[in-house]
């Protein structure tokens, strides 16, 4: 295509010249000069000819000046952009001193100044150098927009725990237009750490938009966002607005299942709490949010009584007789029931499933509620030896008979009455 073009250059010129040609040939015209007592006479198709080899002569002149002024401002970008590189790879092994000056130097190029500025900036940062990270910062500010070099502070002072001074300097940059994607993260994980979550999680359709996360890293943080926006809501009505307001599956999720009973509980919004963590396991069944179903406090409505949860738990049994966590609940449930010796079967069942030092500490609250000293203190020495990884000493009284029902489950049947192997 370049080549059709130029022929057709050449085409045109050519046109151009046999036309001009055909004027001038029939033209008598001519060009007079006087200089200095001396006459020139000459036609105007060799004045013109003339003007434009002394054109062509003046241009190759300048060029033939401006030619070392050119060799040497090529090797001298030639230079700067192998310290660009350098430095940058410097600064990517982590050896900080060789990148910012490296990068320093490569900066005295206008071209590049912006991005070695920067780089240098980071690296009197990883060194622990404020002033020469602020002056590389003063020294970029020059060339670069104001959220370029709020980036770089944000990131800065977010590092250092200064969340608040963090969404501050970031705020003043958005007066200049939009924040670039990684100042978008940067914003609303300074939101985050400053106790903002909720105005964090607002953020989280710009952050998608932009496509400032993976996917993975987007799940993560959303999570994580929607979690400690239950965990700050002030009031009771704050956070069931947070909770309604939270997509189906991140109401699904257990830790964010699990943050919204703590803080329900704590609001004095029992009911809810239970009944969020009941819907949770009826769709799924998880470990945690089993054994939080049973530290939960009771409340005002009849499903949420102790007798009433009580029951919703050891309606669990037969699918998931193989929980410890089940066991600790009901073991704790049955206690406050003053049920105490179904108390202390369904915790021994959990202790020989694994539920370690927490099912040994509910068994020594049995016993204590039983007055038996001896054994509740050996059940409090087990929960620590548990938690440190050690073993436990066998209770005495208890047979092989008591061992092998303990460890037992219910067999669970497909539709079909074919056996199903333990979860797990």
């Amino acid at each position: 295509m370049k080549l059709f073009r130029f022929l057709l250059l050449l085409l045109a010129l050519a046109a151009l010249g046999a036309f001009a040609w055909q004027w001038f040939a029939t033209d008598d015209s001519q060009v007079i000069v006087s200089l200095h007592q001396n006459t020139y006479q000459t036609t105007v198709p060799y004045a013109l000819l003339m003007l434009a080899l002394a054109l062509f002569a003046l241009w190759i002149l300048l060029w033939l000046i401006r030619l070392p002024f050119r060799l040497w401002h090529g090797h001298r970008h030639r230079q700067q952009r192998a310290r660009l590189a350098g430095g940058l790879l410097a600064l990517h092994e982590g050896r900080w001193l060789r990148a910012e000056k490296s990068l320093e130097h490569a900066a005295s190029d206008p071209a590049m100044r912006l991005p070695a500025r920067l780089g240098a900036a980071r690296a009197a940062r990883e060194r622990g150098d404020r002033d020469a990270f602020d002056r590389h910062l003063a020294a970029a500010s020059v060339d670069a927009s104001d959220a370029d070099v709020a980036l770089a502070r944000a990131d800065d002072l977010l590092q250092r725990g200064r969340a608040t001074e963090a969404v501050g300097a970031l705020d003043a940059a958005t007066g200049n237009g939009a924040l670039p994607p990684r100042g978008l993260v940067l914003r609303a994980q300074a939101l985050a750490a400053s106790g903002r979550a909720n105005d964090a999680y607002g953020m989280l359709g710009s952050l998608r938009a932009a496509q400032a996360l993976s996917d993975s890293d987007y799940t993560a943080f959303e999570s994580r966002l929607a979690r400690q926006s239950l965990f700050e809501a002030p009031d009771a009505n704050a956070l069931s607005d947070r909770w309604d307001r939270l997509l189906a599956p991140l109401r699904a999720q257990p830790l964010v299942v699990a943050a919204y009973a703590e803080r329900a509980s704590a609001l004095q919004l029992e009911d809810a709490a239970a009944s969020a963590v009941e819907s949770a396991l009826a769709s799924r069944w998880n470990e945690d949010l089993a054994l939080l179903f049973g530290r939960l406090p009771f409340g005002r409505l009849t499903s949420n009584t102790p007798t009433s949860r009580l029951a919703t738990a050891e309606g669990w049994q037969r699918a998931h007789s193989d929980s410890p966590a089940l066991g600790i609940t009901l073991g704790r449930l049955s206690l406050q029931q003053q049920q105490v010796s179904k108390a202390e079967g369904y915790l021994h069942r959990a202790i020989a499933q694994g539920g370690g030092s927490v099912a040994w500490e509910e068994l020594g609250n049995v016993h204590a509620a039983q007055g038996d000293d001896a054994r509740a203190r050996q059940c409090y020495a087990n929960a620590l030896h548990a938690a440190r990884g050690e073993l436990a000493e066998e209770l005495p009284g208890r047979g092989i008979k008591d061992r092998i029902f303990d460890e037992s489950v219910i067999e669970e049947r497909s539709e079909l009455g074919v056996p199903r192997l333990p979860a797990g």
